[in-house]
């Protein structure tokens, strides 16, 4: 079993840590951070981040939601369950959190991984009136992640040698700084230290490559013409690591679905700018009548 992140070390400090809680639910002790008021909206981070992702959109959302923002299983301080990190099985886990919780999502905020599995929760689930996807991992990784295809993903995942030298060169913020920025992403010296924190323990890695390796969205993109819950997609214009044709195919087999392309962000555009971001969020919440219109 590798190494995880530690909440009294790595998460001194931690993005909003007065929202965090640990709750046992479908095999998984999930960090979770609730807070705000109104409809509930599901935050749901990428491969390889945790919920210091929405430290920035979070807030904006809170003043309007109810926001639930876990730690995927095996990512940030949720624990590693047993068995593959696939999509399905993610997304039962994730229907037992909010058992757990006594919630019901109406809306769904996912962040690339994360909104392929908002889309499997909505599509297997109660379905929540909308579903955002942030440069949705809809396709497989190109750029900088097409190394990582999915039987590299799985070997390197059963390699420890392999997890241990990317946690250890990720202790150089400079390689951090390469990695985010072959994304498309800029992001400033408080971003880049959360990602190091998490990259430099070899559990955080590990499961992120296992997710990687034992995701098949081929199921999810056959059953996507079925989805009851209005669907829109939000594209940074330099993503390279989903590049923005993906969600434009996605959008044009989706009845109803609406695409907003982010001139000058990356594939982390929540993280750049996430006052560009919560403004179309809370202008689509605002239209399906989830929230009143006004001040934001």
């Amino acid at each position: 079993m590798f190494d995880k992140p530690r909440w009294e070390v790595e998460g001194r400090g931690w993005p909003h840590a007065e929202h965090s809680r640990f709750v046992e639910a479908g095999g998984v002790r999930w960090h979770v951070q609730t807070w705000g008021e109104g409809p509930v909206a599901l935050l749901l981070h990428g491969a390889g981040a945790a919920t210091h992702s929405w430290r920035g959109l979070a807030p904006a959302l809170a003043r309007r939601f109810t926001i639930v923002a876990p730690d995927l299983p095996g990512h940030g301080f949720s624990s590693t369950p047993r068995g593959p990190l696939s999509l399905d099985r993610m997304a039962a886990q994730m229907q037992a959190l909010l058992k757990a919780l006594n919630l019901q999502v109406d809306l769904v905020v996912g962040h690339s991984a994360g909104a392929a599995l908002g889309l499997r929760l909505a599509l297997d689930h109660p379905p929540p009136a909308a579903v955002v996807a942030i440069n949705g991992a809809l396709r497989p990784f190109a750029g900088p992640f097409a190394p990582v295809a999915r039987g590299l993903a799985l070997g390197l995942f059963a390699n420890p040698l392999a997890v241990a030298a990317f946690a250890h060169g990720a202790r150089d913020m400079r390689r951090v700084e390469r990695l985010i920025g072959g994304m498309g992403s800029r992001l400033d010296a408080e971003g880049l230290d959360l990602y190091r924190r998490l990259f430099r323990t070899r559990g955080h890695v590990a499961a992120t490559l296992g997710m990687m390796g034992a995701w098949d969205v081929e199921p999810l993109l056959r059953d996507l013409p079925g989805l009851k819950s209005r669907l829109m997609l939000i594209v940074g214009a330099r993503d390279t690591a989903v590049p923005p044709e993906v969600s434009r195919d996605v959008a044009s087999s989706v009845p109803g679905a609406d695409l907003v392309v982010l001139e000058g962000l990356g594939h982390l555009a929540h993280e750049e700018a996430p006052e560009r971001v919560g403004q179309v969020v809370l202008e689509r919440a605002q239209m399906l009548g989830l929230i009143e219109g006004g001040s934001s």
